[in-house]
């Protein structure tokens, strides 16, 4: 028995409704400048990454695992191995699809969020401002950023890059903020009293002191970014998370799981490479 309602129901369904269509009357042109440019870049940089014979591919990601882990060679025989491991489920250019859609992803998201990052560490009404939209989208659940890519920019990988920018930048943002705010105050004294202008203290003390916490937060930015690919799959972005959904839906186990398995070696060698970019 549905419960009574005793006060009319608040139109917010209708509203929103209204509200899609005139951005979408007045600012149309805006998000196809949008998609045809993401669009551009991600197939391009796709294009790139399968032009190249897989064997030297890994070869150049291997030794970029060997040197940044202080010359080890487990790193990079272990990269060596993982990608070769994909190489033979014969899943190689649904892997170069997801690693464009990782890359292009967490560029724009790290583009928007450094800045915005190190805006808030320096304007503390802005940090109040931003600080609750954060909290907002790292609580939403993330199939729910599906519902405005998909209307303002239909379906396919353009859609799939702006929700997952949406979910992975706020660790951008936030530990930019916090790594800039963590500065020691002597130093930032130290700056002032040499007459640094805010830009070179920001350039030549804030950054590189808090570069380890901005770090981090690429590299959360990065596998948050790699997981959304399952998810953003659903509204057409292609690569491993096409594999995993359509494995879901045949009931295709083996495939599936093949596919998961992809993307769990994608994110160990990203995941690896930038923690010891990090130490270093």
């Amino acid at each position: 028995m549905a419960a009574e309602n005793f006060f009319p129901k608040i139109p917010i369904g209708d509203a929103v409704a209204y509200l899609v269509d005139v951005i979408e009357d007045y600012l149309g042109w805006f998000f196809d400048a949008i998609s045809y440019g993401i669009n551009y870049f991600i197939n391009g940089l796709q294009d790139i990454l399968i032009f190249i014979p897989p064997v030297i591919l890994i070869a150049i990601i291997a030794i970029a695992a060997w040197y940044v882990s202080k010359r080890s060679y487990k790193a990079g025989i272990l990269t060596a191995a993982g990608l070769l491991l994909i190489l033979n489920l014969e899943l190689w250019e649904e892997a170069m699809q997801t690693l464009a859609l990782v890359i292009t992803s967490s560029l724009i998201a790290l583009v928007i969020g450094i800045p915005v990052g190190i805006h808030t560490s320096r304007n503390d009404y802005s940090n109040r401002m931003i600080r609750p939209l954060l909290d907002f989208m790292q609580t939403m659940p993330s199939f729910v950023y599906l519902i405005p890519a998909v209307i303002f920019f239909g379906l396919g990988n353009v859609p799939g890059v702006i929700a997952t920018i949406i979910f992975a930048i706020p660790p951008a943002i936030r530990l930019t903020n916090l790594g800039i705010r963590q500065v020691p105050k002597e130093l930032n004294e130290v700056a002032d009293s040499f007459g640094a202008t805010p830009m070179q203290k920001l350039v030549k003390v804030q950054i590189p002191v808090a570069m380890p916490s901005i770090m981090a937060g690429i590299n959360q930015c990065i596998l948050l970014a790699l997981s959304m690919t399952v998810i953003a799959s659903m509204i057409g972005a292609a690569g491993l998370g096409l594999n995993v959904l359509e494995g879901i839906q045949r009931v295709d186990i083996g495939g599936g799981f093949e596919a998961g398995l992809a993307i769990v070696i994608i994110a160990i060698i990203l995941d690896r490479i930038t923690q010891n970019i990090i130490k270093n």
